[in-house]
């Protein structure tokens, strides 16, 4: 593994590794901050999964989300969306391929060799991090539309290890829009049986184990709300189980990290109390 970035960021320090994922097939970058180790020799660990066409830069540069972590005494790690590199399968289309990973084990060609991004992060780099840095205690996690996706897929598929969820904008119902039935298509196949255990919706309307306390905000100005996202899907399937789900809807905000930005601070608390 080799450190690629180092700053210091009010009372912690940013990163950004590089290492060779045997699970994916090709080097990969992802990026962690840690608050100030003398105060905090053990923090819990927040994951952040981006969303289409990102890296794990976007949200280190844009979210502000350093100095309310350092605060709280989180860690936050940003994993990259994708699998990338000549080698490995990519698409002219920029919501499909390289930068659109889904979260998920791509079983069709020519996807299945390099897009497991699951398994990458439930598995490969779970270990990295813990071994490398110790971060072993408890996790949540947060994301934004496809990675909102992501978030809650991952978290509901493991609730005994996940204290609490958070999304910004989710893709909540893949397999009924258009993002979802374009990825699900081309990594899962035709076959949509083998496209629920990837669907939030499906996976919280039979989950009947332990419940994870899910946060999600979506702005009113969100030009992808209709088509898309539809989270109140979701509120409602929540609602009928009893299931802890606040869904709030914030008024003008849009897609951008601007949205996110406003209110990362808040989900960073909502984690730190359930941590």
């Amino acid at each position: 593994m080799e450190l690629l970035e180092e700053h210091r960021s009010f009372d912690g320090v940013q990163r950004k590794y590089r290492h060779y994922s045997t699970v994916l097939g090709c080097d990969m970058t992802f990026s962690l901050f840690l608050p100030n180790k003398e105060k905090f020799e053990a923090p819990p660990l927040v994951w952040w999964l981006s969303g289409l066409t990102c890296t794990d830069d976007n949200f280190t540069h844009k979210a502000g989300a350093q100095k309310k972590a350092a605060e709280l005494g989180l860690a936050l790690l940003m994993p990259d969306t994708s699998p990338r590199g000549d080698d490995v399968a990519d698409d002219a289309d920029w919501d499909l391929g390289q930068g659109a990973g889904f979260y998920l084990n791509a079983t069709q060609e020519p996807w299945a060799r390099n897009f497991r991004m699951y398994d990458y992060i439930v598995t490969e780099l779970t270990g990295i991090v813990r071994e490398a840095f110790g971060l072993t205690g408890a996790e949540s996690i947060m994301g934004h539309s496809m990675g909102g996706h992501g978030a809650l897929v991952i978290g509901l598929r493991n609730p005994g290890r996940f204290r609490s969820i958070s999304a910004f904008a989710p893709i909540v119902n893949p397999m009924e829009v258009p993002w979802g039935i374009k990825a699900f298509s081309a990594y899962l196949g035709e076959n949509q049986e083998n496209w629920a255990e990837s669907d939030a919706s499906k996976l919280l309307a039979k989950h009947d184990g332990k419940q994870v306390p899910i946060l999600i905000d979506q702005g009113t100005d969100d030009g992808f709300y209709d088509g898309q996202l539809q989270p109140e899907k979701l509120a409602e399937i929540a609602d009928e189980k009893g299931y802890p789900l606040t869904l709030r809807m914030q008024n003008g905000f849009d897609h951008s990290y601007y949205f996110i930005a406003s209110f990362i601070d808040e989900h960073l608390e909502f984690h730190q109390k359930h941590l």
